[in-house]
C-alpha cells in the first residue's frame, strides 16, 4: 500500500450520501489529501457522475497541482472510462483498494465517519443550496481550527503550510534531510 511521504502526493476520494428534509437525495464527493488530512473539496449535488466528478478534480488540478496518485474504490461510482483516461492524461496514477476492503482507503473513511457524526447527523438541509453552505463551512472548520491527533495536534491547513514551507527549504538548501518531513514539522 502507497503510503504518502509529502503533500499533494497521494490524494483520496469517496461518495457520501444524505436527504434533504423533504427526503430529495444529497451525492457528496469528498476530496482529501491524504498526508495533510486537509480536505480539498466537498462537492454536493443531487447526483454526482463521471462528468462532475472530472470537473471538480480538474479544478482541483488547477488550483493546487497534480497529485501523484489517486487512492479509491473501483466502484460503480467509476463504471466511465473517461475518468481513467483523463487522470492518465493528466499524470496522475490510480490507486484502487480492494473490493470490501474500506480499510485500505483508511483516511477518506475516518473523514466521511467524522464528516457524518460533526455535521451531517446534526443539521437538516432544506435544499441542496443549503446543504452546501453549511458542508463549506464545515470543511473550512475541519481544515483550519480543528486540531489531528496524528498532526501533533495542528489543523490540517496549518499542517500543509508547515509541510510545504519545510519542503521549499529543504529543496533549496544544500544538505539533505536526514529525519521525514512529518517528524521536522511537529
Amino acid at each position: 500500500m502507497k503510503v504518502p511521504q509529502r503533500p499533494n502526493e497521494v490524494w483520496t476520494y469517496d461518495f457520501v450520501e444524505d436527504r434533504t428534509q423533504r427526503g430529495g437525495r444529497l451525492r457528496l464527493l469528498c476530496v482529501l489529501d491524504e498526508y495533510t488530512r486537509e480536505c480539498l473539496q466537498i462537492r454536493v449535488e443531487k447526483s454526482l457522475g463521471s462528468r462532475e466528478v472530472i470537473e471538480t478534480l480538474e479544478w482541483l488540478f488547477l488550483t493546487r497541482g497534480a497529485p501523484e496518485y489517486l487512492r479509491s474504490d473501483n466502484g460503480p461510482e467509476f463504471i466511465a472510462a473517461a475518468l481513467k483516461e483523463w487522470l492518465e492524461k493528466n499524470g496522475c496514477q490510480t490507486l484502487y483498494i480492494e473490493p470490501g476492503s474500506p480499510w485500505q482507503n483508511a483516511y477518506i473513511e475516518s473523514f466521511n465517519g467524522k464528516l457524518r457524526d460533526e455535521c451531517l447527523n446534526r443539521e437538516v438541509f432544506n435544499n441542496g443550496q443549503e446543504a452546501r453552505l453549511v458542508i463549506e463551512r464545515w470543511r473550512k472548520e475541519y481544515n483550519e481550527e480543528r486540531p489531528h491527533s496524528a498532526l501533533g495536534y495542528v489543523a490540517p491547513a496549518e499542517f500543509a503550510r508547515r509541510a510545504c514551507n519545510l519542503l521549499r527549504s529543504t529543496a533549496s538548501a544544500s544538505h539533505t534531510r536526514t529525519q521525514p518531513v512529518q517528524e521536522q514539522i511537529l
